[in-house]
């Protein structure tokens, strides 16, 4: 079973500019709760035990958000508010499952995975972009019981209008398992209408094999000076590993964005 997950944490969020000058887009609320907590909860829900961030020393507010101990104590000392004591107890629990590490260069989502690698434990592992938010149902938990069907790895998939591809990672398909699965045969980072194989697009869940590290230490920087996990993933299907895409049934919100962002909290209410 899947048992830990990493989210990296360390980008700018400059999509979300002027409200990340001071305060990191993970912790921007949504719909009333910080947006990382519905990320954590996921985990959770998937039955993982162990959650690791990858921050850096910019976003130190991150950490400190789940050890604000005195902060707490004071305030429910003075107050005994319920509603309060509930979150002070919600923040122990996630704080039991929470490891730092630190990737203070922005050097892409590949090398933010490489400063895990002395954590994983099993040959595979989950990862959550927190951009994405996907609610209604739990797409880690699903993505979980294929992985546990096929003992491979998995990344998550979804329809995209043929007029927006070059937004997106889009699968090249190899053959079709079912109706929500798919063999990768690779991953085209935001082709051109004429050049996507598909209409298929990554989404930021997946499952991935504990021998991407040795991938990840020998690439090098792509496009932007960072080491991009999807060559690290094209690499070894090259050399036959397997990838499954899954095209997940819950509803997608880019929180990444500034429209994404306030349309998550109308969507999380109709909820």
């Amino acid at each position: 079973m899947i048992k830990q997950a990493i989210i990296p944490l360390a980008g700018l969020g400059t999509r979300l500019l002027p409200l990340t000058s001071v305060f990191p887009k993970e912790l921007l609320p949504i719909n009333g709760k910080p947006g990382i907590e519905y990320i954590i909860d996921e985990c959770i829900e998937a039955g993982i035990k162990e959650i690791i961030f990858i921050i850096s020393k910019k976003k130190i507010m991150i950490k400190n958000y789940f050890y604000n101990d005195k902060f707490y104590k004071n305030i429910i000392k003075k107050k005994n508010d319920p509603r309060i004591i509930f979150e002070y107890k919600k923040i122990l629990k996630y704080r039991k499952m929470i490891k730092f590490v630190y990737q203070d260069k922005p050097l892409g989502t590949g090398d933010a995975i490489l400063k895990t690698k002395k954590f994983i434990k099993d040959k595979f592992f989950l990862m959550l972009l927190p951009d994405d938010l996907i609610i209604k149902k739990n797409c880690s938990k699903s993505m979980i019981a294929v992985h546990k069907k096929y003992k491979c790895s998995v990344m998550a998939s979804m329809s995209v209008d043929k007029k927006t591809v070059s937004r997106w990672g889009i699968y090249k398909i190899n053959n079709k398992i079912d109706n929500d699965n798919f063999i990768i045969d690779g991953v085209i980072e935001k082709p051109n209408q004429k050049q996507a194989p598909s209409n298929k697009a990554v989404i930021g869940r997946y499952i991935l094999p504990k021998i991407i590290f040795n991938k990840l230490s020998s690439l090098k920087p792509g496009i932007g000076g960072e080491i991009h996990v999807t060559d690290a993933i094209q690499s070894l299907i090259y050399n036959d590993e397997k990838f499954i895409g899954h095209n997940f049934i819950g509803k997608y919100l880019d929180c990444g964005s500034m429209h994404g962002y306030i349309n998550s909290s109308l969507e999380i209410i109709k909820k």
